[in-house]
């Protein structure tokens, strides 16, 4: 109960942030006079790129302490984690494309944070296959906290990828101050906004998985 009551708390605070991020991103903050109404992708795809990153961060962390402890419920907050990281990943490089194409003018170049995300992406289906591919399901968990372990290099290359390699990406504008205090007041509102909404899908999810695994113990107890 206790937990349904965090759960509500955070979906009520999530979907109303969620409302007045929409507003800000397509009613509120200014049109930028260079990339024109494309811009505002930005405030979408940026906020997916971090929870890509944090859903990994969270696998990371998760996959020492399962390897260390052995105890089921760090692999499955890691897995978790995995689902959705993958599934932010995938719009960040979809965004990411549909925001290049007018910027750019080609909907993929080999740009470094490009080619970071997408490696990250690569990790995260291999962290799923490495699973699929043992036999037994301890083995799969394993091998998918090693993956998880040593993938998180990417995380940090990603982060500092416009400063290590000179790439078309811009680098962090938001810290040297190229951004209007609208445009900065709306990734922020932006921001906050999806890692609620990832907050709220992890707790859900992770809340299945254990109601999954209270049912295949029921299963195997007899009459």
């Amino acid at each position: 109960m206790k937990n349904n009551h965090v759960r509500n708390i955070v979906l009520a605070v999530s979907l109303a942030l969620t409302v007045l991020a929409m507003y800000m991103v397509f009613i509120f903050v200014p049109t930028e006079r260079t990339m024109g109404i494309v811009q505002r992708i930005f405030y979408l795809m940026l906020p997916m790129g971090w929870l890509a990153m944090l859903a990994f961060t969270i696998i990371f962390i998760n996959s020492i302490l399962y390897l260390k402890k052995r105890e089921d419920k760090y692999d499955l907050l890691a897995r978790s984690a995995a689902e959705l990281g993958l599934v932010f990943t995938t719009l960040t490089l979809i965004t990411g494309s549909l925001w290049a194409r007018p910027v750019w003018h080609v909907w993929w170049t080999w740009e470094p944070r490009l080619t970071t995300t997408l490696v990250l992406w690569v990790i995260y289906i291999a962290y799923f296959m490495v699973r699929s591919f043992a036999s037994e399901e301890h083995r799969g968990a394993t091998f998918a906290a090693v993956v998880g372990i040593i993938g998180f290099i990417d995380v940090p290359i990603i982060g500092m990828s416009t400063s290590i390699w000179r790439g078309l990406h811009p680098g962090a504008i938001m810290f040297q101050g190229g951004l209007a205090p609208p445009m900065v007041q709306t990734l922020v509102v932006s921001l906050l906004a999806f890692t609620g909404i990832f907050s709220v899908l992890l707790i859900q999810l992770v809340a299945l998985k254990n109601d999954e695994n209270a049912l295949m113990v029921l299963k195997k107890i007899p009459d």
